[in-house]
């Protein structure tokens, strides 16, 4: 999901759910969906689902903040950003 500043985002916040156990299989790939489920003005958060055998084990909820290290202060989330990210928004 790299974007328009995406060098300049710093995660305030991890939320992680663990749903159900996730079993060891060799050679299996899991799935890990991931979208926006809020833009804010300097912020945003996604939401990312593992699954197996089509049931979500695992649900993370992050929130990013765009950052701007030469003030050391968050920033507003340009037009050009909020373009890009709203790309990701939905389930």
């Amino acid at each position: 999901m790299a974007g328009p500043g995406d060098r300049d985002l710093i995660l305030a916040r991890l939320e992680v759910d663990y749903l159900r156990q996730l079993y060891y299989r060799v050679g299996e790939r899991l799935c890990v969906r991931s979208w926006i489920t809020r833009l804010g003005t300097k912020s945003l958060t996604m939401r990312q689902e593992l699954t197996q055998d089509d049931r979500v084990a695992i649900r993370a909820d992050s929130v990013v903040v765009l950052f701007d290290f030469t003030t050391d202060a968050s920033r507003a989330m340009t037009e050009a950003e909020r373009a890009h990210w709203s790309r990701f928004a939905g389930s």
